[in-house]
């Protein structure tokens, strides 16, 4: 039963995996090395050294999110430990022992300007918007690996263990609201303006302007995530150490560009004999099919039958 390239590229198209991806993949790899910067990118500016914990944010981010709020911890107050399953955005606490400078930490998606979630990521279920640069999670795409909880060096996805059908949870920048003209859940209810949305480029500009004008009050007067780890679209201030609030010091090079662009590739390649393989047994049904058709017909020509 002999099948000819014509007939498994026309079965794949049909089947639902279009065949230019299976010459493509080597191109999409290569390109997958230099991600663009968005031009349009937005993103939050927190000031920890002006932040009271009231934990506004919080609540705001479950109610914008329609998620029921974290209350597993005494079964009456929204009080999670971390980020999870519940939880988007969550305020910390830095106390140290020796009775320095506490902070509190606002955590959530650092919206990476070259995410490592997204690279290792094998069907591209976590994707980067082009133009606002918004990270975000595509259901129908997820296979469940939960790769991108591991690849984060933010530690920022989280993973729904209970039900039936589990998603992916992380900050999205209420991509929602911002669709219908509204700030973020978290940024619109802060009563010290410690956390701000805007465009990636005024929100630098905010901050080196905050450090011109409080000279020492800020930790290296730097602005995390201006070139950390590649960049990021969630920028911090902090009068403690970045790392105290959970901000590791990755370098200007990001996670994809020091590990993850070969995998990506390896995924990508991994994929080809997959695809060339769905297209095979859809042509071998197809034909075998056509061959019980065939023998249905001189069965009823013979007058053979099933026994009763």
């Amino acid at each position: 039963m002999a099948i000819t390239r014509r007939e498994l590229i026309a079965t794949m198209v049909k089947a639902g995996v279009p065949a230019a991806v299976t010459v493509s993949v080597g191109a999409e790899a290569l390109h997958a090395e230099n991600i663009p910067v968005p031009n349009a990118a937005v993103g939050l500016l927190y000031d920890a050294s002006i932040c009271i914990g009231c934990k506004a944010c919080v609540a705001a981010c479950a109610e914008a999110n329609a998620t029921p709020p974290d209350t597993r911890g005494d079964g009456l107050h929204q009080a999670p430990s971390d980020l999870n399953d519940l939880t988007r955005n969550i305020i910390k606490l830095y106390k140290p022992e020796d009775g320095s400078a506490s902070s509190f930490a606002k955590r959530q998606c650092m919206h990476c300007l070259d995410p490592a979630c997204a690279a290792g990521c094998p069907f591209e279920a976590l994707h980067k918007d082009p133009e606002s640069g918004i990270v975000s999670w595509t259901a129908e795409e997820c296979i469940g690996c939960r790769y991108c909880t591991i690849t984060c060096p933010y530690h920022v996805p989280r993973f729904q263990w209970q039900g039936f059908n589990p998603r992916v949870t992380k900050c999205e920048l209420c991509s929602h609201r911002l669709a219908q003209g509204l700030r973020p859940g978290c940024t619109s209810v802060c009563p010290t303006g410690a956390v701000i949305f805007g465009p990636r480029t005024a929100l630098l500009l905010e901050a080196k302007r905050r450090i011109k004008n409080n000279p020492g009050r800020y930790y290296q007067e730097r602005v995390y995530g201006e070139t950390d780890n590649g960049g990021t679209q969630a920028l911090y201030l902090s009068r403690v150490p970045f790392e105290k609030l959970g901000l590791p010091e990755l370098g200007p090079e990001s996670v994809p560009a020091r590990t993850l662009r070969w995998q990506r590739r390896f995924y990508q390649y991994f994929a080809l004999p997959a695809l060339f393989y769905a297209g095979l047994v859809q042509v071998i049904r197809k034909r075998l099919k056509g061959h019980e058709q065939e023998a249905h017909e001189r069965e009823k020509q013979t007058g053979l039958r099933a026994q009763l």
